[in-house]
């Protein structure tokens, strides 16, 4: 007695909608909806109660559409290719459905490095949190290449952060970003004494831009850096204890500083679960 699937078929020369369903573990309204777009028909449909009938040949399609659906053919895609034909035409499709499919993975991976980049983000605002962690310390600043833009920078937090200008200017270049929102100031002196008015906008770029020309590798030094709990208003604050802390220890401070906005008006609008790490690159005097 053959089998299909590892149920036992009898030999007969044509099988009802409800038996296919069942040798084949698949629906009847899947089996209706095969026939509606011509992958799977039957091979008779009695006049009297319309009942749709098979033959072995045509069940034996059904685990060749289960396949293609496998992988990541659709429906309309499967015209054509499920009853055989010529190799040039199943190259072709094939050749597509690869290109297709990984257009599909890299985007599926985009999505994953930004999902998990603002995951680490939350975790590492609530250890910040949980533990009150404000002492400035000394660290190695790791080489990382940003996607940048310099922009006018009055003091507006919200605006400078969750920034439309940046996302228009990422969009035109096609370019996908990771990771917190990051500004660069060029004098930490004017930036703490409320006297900066531009700031340098930089984000992580998930993958090389096309068109993205303001592109920054910028660390691989030592930096002080503090984290700041709280409303940005007075993150300026954090400056005077990184001067103070690098005099005390023999350090000089550089020109710019950083500001690594961890969680922010992107993750929340209560400014007082807001962590920001501010930065300052030292030297040793």
């Amino acid at each position: 007695m053959p089998v299909l699937m590892g149920v036992y078929m009898e030999e007969k020369k044509l099988y009802s909608i409800g038996e296919v369903s069942k040798i084949c573990n698949i629906s009847t309204k899947a089996l209706r909806f095969y026939d509606k777009i011509g992958i799977i028909s039957p091979d008779m449909i009695c006049k009297e109660n319309s009942y749709r009938y098979y033959n072995k040949e045509t069940l034996m399609t059904v685990p060749v559409v289960k396949y293609y659906k496998q992988m990541g053919f659709k429906l309309e895609e499967m015209q054509g290719l499920v009853e055989g034909n010529t190799y040039y035409y199943l190259e072709q499709n094939f050749r597509n459905k690869i290109d297709q499919l990984c257009l599909q993975e890299q985007q599926i991976h985009n999505s994953y490095v930004a999902v998990k980049d603002w995951y680490e983000l939350i975790q590492e605002a609530k250890m910040v949190l949980q533990n009150n962690v404000h002492e400035v310390s000394v660290r190695f600043l790791p080489e990382s290449t940003f996607c940048s833009l310099t922009q006018s920078f009055g003091y507006n937090y919200m605006e400078s952060i969750i920034n439309i200008e940046w996302t228009n200017h990422l969009e035109k270049a096609e370019n996908e970003i990771t990771g917190p929102v990051i500004l660069k100031f060029d004098s930490f002196e004017d930036k703490m004494k409320g006297r900066c008015d531009t700031a340098t906008i930089m984000q992580k770029a998930i993958h090389p831009c096309k068109e993205c020309l303001n592109r920054q590798t910028y660390g691989g030094i030592m930096v002080a850096s503090v984290y700041h709990i709280g409303k940005h208003e007075t993150i300026d604050e954090e400056y005077e204890r990184i001067v103070n802390w690098a005099a005390k220890r023999g350090y000089q401070c550089g020109k710019e500083s950083f500001e690594r906005y961890v969680v922010d008006y992107w993750t929340t609008r209560n400014p007082e679960e807001f962590v920001t790490e501010v930065i300052v690159p030292v030297y040793r005097q």
